[in-house]
């Protein structure tokens, strides 16, 4: 493979790539725009990472649907919205801005597993997605504080070259809580209402934002709802978003402090995770049974997840780590 070729490919493909991160990467990403330009017309590279990025513009919604309803527990207000975002931005042949979600709730709820699936189906099963799916950790990739200033730029400049590559581009954000202040606002030109920036069309991209930050405000009114004897599905949905825009942008460990984005109002949904009750930790507790080939001892199932509900101490109602145990408490069982 030729250089310019090489250069393009570790660009636009950075999970082949695991020792590379966006600052490591930043010498490659700079002279993107002119690589490709130099790529031939009849290149297998041109067809695989542009042409074949825009032909198999196939989110498959239906499939989605089914993953979210079948293998997501107790978050139907969380499916719902995620849901009516995805059909939103799909049937807009020419979105006025990147879908942006901000998802929200305590760890193990569901926040990584629904953005895997969604992840999964954002092109059709033979295209390899990792060309296309870009997950970044803060812990990862973010772990100085004095390199804000350099992340900023190589942060921009990542998402450039991978949205020239291919416009239907998923960028990830996981452990926002631990995003140093400021830095996440370097990303705001690119999430704006802007038809074009610098030639580049950014209104089919899709950002996720992974963030602890939020959950014991969804836990208090969760809570609430069941002292009051309603059901947690009658939470009204408008009124958790706004209560969360607000908790999140006066939280220091938000990753959204006092943040452009939310100013701007160019976050689209702030979807809530609700805690897991005993019901949805048990079908946790089945689901990983099964995956480890286990039989579903219904005893089993009672034991693990009853030892997992936590939160409050007195009424054991939640568990406060979800289904994130369930595994090894399986194995060890």
């Amino acid at each position: 493979m030729k250089l310019p070729n090489a250069a393009v490919f570790f660009i636009l493909v950075p999970t082949l790539t695991p020792a590379l991160d966006p600052l490591s990467t930043s010498i490659l990403i700079g002279g993107a725009a002119v690589t490709w330009e130099l790529l031939s017309a009849h290149s297998w590279l041109k067809c695989s990472l542009l042409e074949c990025c825009s032909m198999k513009d196939t989110l498959n919604l239906p499939a989605i649907k089914m993953d979210l309803e079948r293998k997501v527990f107790g978050q139907d207000l969380a499916v719902q919205i995620v849901l009516r975002a995805l059909s939103t931005s799909m049937y807009s042949k020419w979105p006025r801005k990147p879908l942006v979600m901000s998802f929200h709730g305590w760890t193990g709820t569901g926040k990584s597993f629904v953005s895997s699936i969604i992840a999964e189906n954002l092109y059709q099963p033979n295209i390899p997605r990792r060309r296309f799916v870009h997950h970044f950790s803060t812990v990862l990739h973010f772990p100085h504080l004095s390199h804000v200033h350099l992340y900023k730029e190589q942060l921009q400049n990542w998402i450039r070259g991978n949205v020239s590559a291919c416009p239907r581009s998923l960028f990830i954000f996981s452990e926002m809580d631990q995003m140093p202040h400021g830095l996440i606002d370097s990303i705001m030109p690119f999430l704006g209402y802007r038809a074009e920036i610098d030639g580049v069309y950014y209104g089919k991209a899709i950002f996720l934002f992974l963030n602890n930050a939020g959950g014991e405000k969804i836990t208090e009114i969760a809570l609430d709802y069941w002292k009051r004897l309603k059901r947690r599905e009658d939470i009204p949905v408008k009124k958790l978003q706004s209560l969360l825009s607000e908790e999140i942008f006066g939280n220091r460990n938000s990753g959204f402090f006092h943040s452009q984005l939310i100013q701007k109002n160019l976050i689209d949904y702030f979807v809530p995770f609700l805690p897991l009750e005993y019901t949805h930790v048990r079908e946790c507790v089945r689901e990983e049974l099964r995956l480890q080939g286990h039989p579903e001892d219904e005893d089993l199932i009672a034991e693990i997840a009853l030892a997992m509900m936590d939160y409050p101490s007195e009424e054991r109602l939640y568990s406060s780590k979800g289904c994130k145990t369930a595994a090894s408490r399986v194995t060890l069982s």
